[in-house]
């Protein structure tokens, strides 16, 4: 069975609308008024594109290209120039994702299968590891989050609301504890229930003088003591919206515990989607999900032809 054929192209056609309208929209009217590609259009292209948080550097490589292919290949129409977006795009993200691959199926070998889900206040960490867990719950794994951010006082309340709506256990424990003590704590409990996966949230952002960095260091240290290889994946949360900002904060947490992949929240309410092609290019971090809505189905994994094939609102007829 194709795993891809369970996302709903429409569903993330739909969530990707504004940036679609505000770059990929812009573009094609562009291409559709001019009658030769030249550099006043390739311009016009670095313009849109840059005003799609693409980023000055990945707009430049894409118009550059670009105008490397048309000098060689000799291109003069427009009606080629779409196509020739769309190639660059395609290339610039990848395009070798397994369509029969499960995004959800975890090693044999690492049981329990530890995610350290870390990123800054308000960026939807708590939402994306609900939705998480209710996609590994989905695929029948038994799931246990650990709230350990311990330092916000609404956040173990909002993971209790979204692990109940999952339906998946969580170990949480006072205000104020060491978070590095309840993944310990989270850890030992899958142990001994011999469950799949544990998922352990972190806070982004301190009320004490303690360092973020050194203590998710920390988090990351103490994890250690039970399984060396802990945590086996590190997914970085950042807010599509953010722009960016989002290249910066993705830098640091990756030197602090280095990073294994990235969820990408809220490209449903902005027209800068093109962060995407931005972190891929600068940061060599895969994007693992991105966020396109609300529900707990709007976490989709990150297959890159299908987010091409959505964004120019071409249905592969695969899916």
């Amino acid at each position: 069975m194709n795993w891809f054929k369970k996302i709903s192209f429409t569903r993330l056609s739909e969530g990707l609308s504004k940036t679609r309208d505000q770059m990929v929209g812009k573009i094609n009217r562009l291409v559709k008024a001019k009658g030769t590609i030249d550099e006043e259009t390739l311009e016009e292209i670095e313009e849109i594109l840059i005003a799609g948080d693409v980023g000055v550097d990945t707009a430049l490589y894409i118009t550059d290209r670009i105008r490397e292919r048309v000098q060689l290949d000799k291109y003069h129409s427009v009606d080629e120039l779409d196509d020739l977006i769309r190639d660059e795009m395609q290339m610039l993200i990848g395009g070798d994702d397994d369509p029969g691959a499960n995004p959800f199926a975890i090693p044999r070998d690492k049981h329990p299968y530890i995610i350290m889900v870390i990123g800054v206040n308000g960026v939807g960490k708590t939402t994306s590891i609900g939705k998480l867990a209710h996609h590994y719950k989905n695929e029948a794994y038994n799931v246990i989050i650990g709230a350990a951010d311990t330092f916000r006082a609404a956040a173990n309340e909002q993971l209790e609301i979204w692990a109940k709506r999952a339906g998946v256990e969580l170990i949480m424990q006072s205000r104020g504890a060491d978070p590095a003590a309840v993944a310990y704590d989270t850890i030992g409990a899958a142990k001994s229930r011999e469950s799949d996966v544990v998922i352990i949230d972190t806070a982004g952002r301190l009320h004490t003088r303690v360092n973020l960095m050194e203590e998710l260091k920390k988090i990351k240290r103490v994890m250690q003591k039970h399984d060396p290889d802990a945590p086996h994946e590190v997914l970085l949360v950042v807010d599509g919206s953010t722009g960016q900002n989002a290249i910066q904060q993705a830098r640091l947490f990756h030197e602090a515990v280095g990073i294994t992949g990235l969820i990408v929240t809220k490209l449903d309410g902005t027209a800068k989607g093109g962060i995407i092609f931005t972190i891929t290019r600068e940061l060599s971090i895969p994007v693992r999900f991105i966020g396109v809505g609300e529900t707990l189905e709007d976490l989709q994994p990150f297959d890159r032809r299908t987010f091409i094939d959505a964004l120019f609102k071409t249905e592969r007829e695969s899916l």
